[in-house]
């Protein structure tokens, strides 16, 4: 799997390059800033973008907005954002940025969880999802305060905590974990999702993407 990182910190960018190494990825390339991402992606067309909201010269929007143009030119490269803050509004564009590679967005203190934030490293390079929970939270907070936007409406409690907890891409065994429910009870509720927001028998993982953009694009 082959990864550049855009982060203006150098000290935290050399710790992200040599804790991704130590679990076997390649970087190949490393940037401070918008253009000099665009620059490393154009020359080593890697599998996954790490990339930070706030990049130089502005430190606002640098980050995000390369990374938009950056899905735009490689459709298929998978995009995973780092942010000190919660901020809604980025993951968003991010969402709707269209592109077959993965998405993701987490928070920089989760860096510090290292399987956690291997498993999202993993997970987005494969084409899924891997979302903060916090932001998760948030979305779901500013989208659908009363728990009646369209299909969604008609998920029960236990169905959005399951397709909550899918957004930050966990696996069946771990939100049974997350739930203390039993497996199969979670691939009930996953199949009652998959069917009330009507998305047919198709690859798996394609269909776990397809509900978790639903979930968070309604609104």
């Amino acid at each position: 799997m082959r990864i550049v990182i855009a982060e203006d910190q150098a000290l935290l960018r050399e710790g992200i390059v040599a804790l991704l190494r130590e679990k076997g990825f390649d970087v190949v390339a490393q940037a401070e800033d918008g253009p000099g991402l665009l620059r490393v992606l154009s020359g080593h067309k890697p599998d996954l973008a790490i990339v930070d909201v706030r990049l130089p010269p502005t430190f606002t929007d640098e980050g995000i907005r390369a990374a938009l143009e950056a899905r735009a030119k490689y459709p298929g490269l998978g995009v995973l954002i780092l942010s000190a803050y919660v901020e809604p509004v980025y993951t968003a564009e991010l969402l709707d940025s269209g592109g077959e590679g993965g998405v993701g967005y987490l928070l920089k203190e989760r860096v510090g969880d290292v399987k956690a934030f291997v498993a999202a490293v993993e997970n987005v390079a494969r084409g899924g999802t891997a979302l903060d929970r916090e932001v998760v939270s948030e979305l779901v907070r500013r989208r659908d305060p009363d728990g009646t936007d369209g299909a969604l409406g008609a998920l029960t409690p236990r169905e959005r905590e399951v397709l909550g907890l899918m957004a930050e891409g966990r696996t069946n065994t771990a939100i049974a974990r997350a739930l203390v429910v039993t497996p199969g009870a979670v691939e009930k509720h996953i199949s009652n999702i998959f069917s009330k927001l009507d998305l047919p028998a198709s690859d798996e993982d394609h269909r776990r993407v397809l509900a978790v953009l639903a979930f968070l694009r309604t609104g």
